[in-house]
């Protein structure tokens, strides 16, 4: 990992989060907003889980090809359309989580929006990478 997890203890114990990330050194990516359903896709847009599962897979693929893993995520946007959508279902996508992550969690933020530009799209993420340098 190119980077280290930095949660001060006077600020309490994270929990699926982190409060920083500090990156020694790496190519930083930034990845654009990936929503959990794209206009014009065929057929009806999954529940919020499903959508949540598919961004995170679609993060991750921006990763992967430039040459990522997912602890090299360092920072990690989550816009939803529905607070309690989210609220609702994290037992699913605490395991849709866990199947991608593991028990890593970079710094995150999660943010509740009026919509989003994708109809049908109840969530989108954002994230920024610290890839190890390449030799």
């Amino acid at each position: 990992m190119t980077h280290r997890i930095v949660n001060p203890e006077r600020l309490g114990v994270p929990k699926g989060w982190s409060h920083g990330i500090l990156a020694a050194s790496g190519r930083i990516l930034f990845v654009a907003g990936q929503s959990g359903w794209e206009e014009g896709a065929p057929g009806n847009p999954p529940d919020f889980p499903d959508q949540f599962a598919r961004v995170l897979d679609k993060v991750l693929a921006v990763v992967s090809d430039a040459g990522g893993s997912p602890a090299d995520i360092a920072r990690l946007t989550i816009y939803v359309t529905d607070l309690a959508q989210y609220r609702a279902g994290r037992k699913r996508l605490g395991a849709a989580w866990r199947e991608r992550f593991g028990d890593y969690y970079p710094a995150i933020a999660l943010v509740e929006v009026k919509g989003l530009v994708d109809p049908g799209a109840l969530v989108e993420m954002e994230a920024t990478a610290v890839l190890g340098s390449k030799g």
